[in-house]
């Protein structure tokens, strides 16, 4: 059978279509075929069963009105019963349909336009979903583009096959864009939105210039050398750390490269940012000073629980070690994930003095004794007075020119200051109302139960709704900057571990969960601890 001039033309139609959206184009037939079955509705009646059929090897359009086959028809556009189907074909069964062959018709002007319509939509909903399912699984890549228009300094780039967009905060200061310039960014977000998928790319993420290393220097693409963290004040300065698997060979000189070639490329790409390259090395307190530089470190103290460290440095390096506007600390924090706090040394020095006479004022008060008892006390190392009663008599003894009855009198008076305490919290906890079952929960002090009295804590069950960030405090790290959240018994010495104990116990003496809840919770961890 000849093909006729306006079949061979939809096919062509179809096949140009395809190819300029890059989509499949059975996908555009489909579509045809939609549009001429609703343009056929709009003739026969919406409530026909039609179904459109275009053959895509020839062209031809065939359209069929579909009757399904009931014992007794209801609706007789689209039902047919049973004894005339079986007129028509004798193997019909309820549930079956029948296929009526249609004339071919000619579309008006407004059943044309719905088509179109329909053609349009359908194409572009299959570009959209060609382009997310491209774009969804190279989230972390680095794309190149061309420059398409600049809206509100957002920059839409063409990516060839898809359109993307650089916002404003994405792009490093000072840069400009400008119809037609090549733009290479890091897919950081692809989204299916309702005006479809949006692919958002950035230049200032800090796993852009990761990426870059990672292109330059080949040691990072083989995975001889890996890329630990990177902190980027973008525009101005960054750092990375870097680490090798292989002893034989330098990370810091790989990154940099001959005469600096390597680094340079990055720099370039990356508008003239200044890169500090650190080794980095698992023990924190050594990576921490690493990182400062180009600050000489004098001491660090480590606070491992809150992730904090503080940092001695000499008086002439702070500047240094603190850089402009804060920014060499900043970015040296986001590099380690430590809270950092730098000191001069004679800073330090002042603080140490000033928490040896508050300690010293402390046992004087607490013990009763003289100035010159409690500087020993002090610079012996006792930092509490709970420390002091509860110590091992022979520690207090051994202390030159105390002798055991020394000794005695210290701890008696230190235990006897605590029972008064003790008193005067009580007192206190029964005035807020705290109930005494509260004391039942093991690791709970008087002293906690005043601080829960007064943030209206009084029962078990008002216990046993605190979720354990409330007691001990959390951290929130954003842009650099870490945020901290008290917890009602952060001034207690209360671990995340115990305080998670002590909600679990309250939740089991209320009623909430029982113990078999917790030998099975106990039961899951095991896998996750071997």
């Amino acid at each position: 059978m000849a093909v006729s001039a306006n079949r061979i033309e939809l096919l062509q139609i179809a096949d140009a279509v395809a190819r300029e959206k890059s989509i499949d184009k059975q996908i555009v037939i489909d579509a045809m075929a939609d549009a001429i079955q609703k343009a056929a509705k709009s003739r026969y009646g919406q409530e026909t069963n039609i179904r459109a059929d275009i053959n895509p090897t020839t062209g031809e359009m065939k359209l069929q009105r579909l009757m399904e086959v009931v014992e007794t028809p209801e609706d007789y556009g689209r039902e047919i019963s049973l004894a005339e189907a079986r007129q028509r074909n004798p193997d019909a069964q309820p549930g079956d349909f029948l296929a009526e062959q249609l004339p071919p018709m000619d579309f008006g002007r407004i059943a044309a336009q719905s088509a179109k319509q329909v053609i349009v939509q359908k194409v572009r909903e299959a570009e959209r979903d060609r382009q997310y399912e491209e774009y969804k699984d190279r989230i972390g890549e680095i794309v190149n583009g061309t420059v398409k228009r600049v809206e509100y300094g957002n920059v839409i780039v063409d990516l060839g096959r898809g359109e993307a967009i650089v916002r404003r905060d994405e792009l490093i200061p000072r840069e400009n864009y400008k119809y037609g310039d090549r733009v290479r960014a890091y897919v950081y977000d692809v989204r299916r939105e309702q005006r479809g998928p949006q692919i958002f790319l950035s230049r200032t993420h800090p796993q852009f210039m990761a990426k870059l290393f990672t292109m330059e220097v080949p040691e990072i693409y083989d995975g001889i050398i890996e890329i630990k963290s990177v902190a980027r004040d973008p525009g101005s300065r960054a750092k990375i750390a870097v680490v090798s698997r292989d002893s034989s060979i330098d990370p810091v000189g790989a990154c940099v490269g001959m005469r600096g070639s390597r680094v340079q490329a990055v720099v370039g790409e990356l508008q003239g940012e200044k890169i500090d390259i650190i080794p980095w090395n698992p023990n924190a307190a050594s990576f921490i000073v690493n990182a400062l530089q180009p600050a000489e470190v004098a001491k660090v103290v480590l606070d491992e629980d809150a992730e904090r460290i503080e940092v001695v440095v000499p008086d002439d390096q702070l500047s240094l070690a603190i850089g402009r506007r804060g920014q060499n600390v900043r970015l040296a924090s986001q590099l380690t994930g430590w809270d950092i706090d730098i000191l001069t040394e004679e800073e330090e020095s002042q603080r140490r003095q000033k928490e040896f006479v508050e300690r010293s004022n402390l046992f004087m008060e607490a013990l009763n004794v003289d100035e010159m008892v409690g500087q020993v006390l002090a610079s012996e190392g006792f930092t509490s007075v709970e420390e002091v009663a509860y110590v091992d008599l022979g520690e207090i003894a051994s202390i030159d020119g105390f002798d055991e009855g020394t000794a005695e009198e210290i701890q008696a008076r230190a235990r006897e200051y605590l029972d008064q305490l003790e008193a005067e919290f009580d007192t206190k906890r029964r005035e807020l109302g705290v109930e005494d079952e509260l004391r039942e929960i093991p690791g709970m002090t008087t002293a906690m139960m005043v601080a829960l009295g007064e943030d209206g804590v009084k029962t078990i069950e008002d216990f046993a709704g605190y979720a354990v960030d409330d007691l001990v405090g959390w951290k929130e790290r954003k842009d650099g900057e870490t945020k901290i959240f008290e917890g009602v018994l952060a001034d207690h010495g209360v671990s995340r571990a115990d305080a998670e104990q002590m909600v679990m116990a309250a939740r089991l003496r209320a009623g909430w969960i029982s113990e078999e809840d917790l030998a099975a919770e106990g039961e899951e961890e095991l896998p996750a601890e071997a």
